[in-house]
């Protein structure tokens, strides 16, 4: 409410920045913030916090590209479609929807999850990092994945078999023998780095998650 600068801030849409002394318009970022405010708002019946994140969750879905994907943010050096930054804006948009209560953006919700499960994904659960490019494997990537399909399984049938199968390639595909996730598969070589917070973290999250629905 007070850190982070509006970059946007009319009476129908708010866009949060990344940070403060920023004045970024990046899409999964706002609507993280957004995230907390419905979920601080309705536990605490304060209106204003559950507008501002109805007002987030406009302008996300007024900026969903024609194809119904969203770029990683509103600059011209930002325009790129990613499979984690889309997953980030799917899972934290189907949070919102659920706190606030608003029909209003499901629709839009529905189209960019049907985009990013039919265009980051192969047959045997790789999950793609760009729109149109295999590489790099990313174990975030797949973990981000792994978690969107499982909040997003009362709207796909699918959606837990999905899961499971981006584990099982991850587990096969960037596992070591010693129990860590590398960080990265490239096209002619792997980046095995142990990275805490951005690969085993998140894996560690995502397959907590799969054996939790799992059980």
């Amino acid at each position: 409410m007070n850190d982070l600068p509006r970059t946007i801030d009319t009476e129908s849409e708010v866009c949060f920045s990344y940070a403060p002394n920023t004045n970024t318009r990046i899409f999964n970022a706002s609507l993280l913030a957004a995230e907390v405010l419905a979920s601080v708002g309705k536990a605490t019946g304060e209106n204003n916090l559950l507008d501002l994140a109805e007002r987030a969750v406009r302008y996300v879905v007024n900026n969903q590209q024609p194809d119904d994907s969203w770029l990683y943010g509103a600059e011209p050096k930002q325009a790129w479609v990613d499979n984690f930054h889309t997953a980030y804006v799917l899972f934290s948009l189907k949070r919102i929807i659920d706190t606030i209560q608003k029909n209003e953006f499901q629709p839009a919700f529905e189209r960019g999850y049907k985009y990013w499960k039919s265009n980051f994904f192969l047959a045997d659960g790789w999950p793609k990092y760009y729109d149109h490019d295999l590489y790099p494997a990313d174990a975030h990537a797949a973990a981000s994945a792994i978690v969107t399909f499982l909040e997003c399984r009362e709207l796909d049938s699918e959606a837990l078999s999905l899961a499971q199968k981006v584990a099982t390639w991850t587990i096969q595909n960037l596992r070591d023998s010693r129990g860590f996730f590398y960080y990265q598969r490239r096209r002619f070589y792997t980046v095995r780095k142990p990275y805490m917070r951005w690969t085993q973290a998140w894996m560690l999250y995502a397959l907590s998650r799969l054996l939790e629905e799992m059980s």
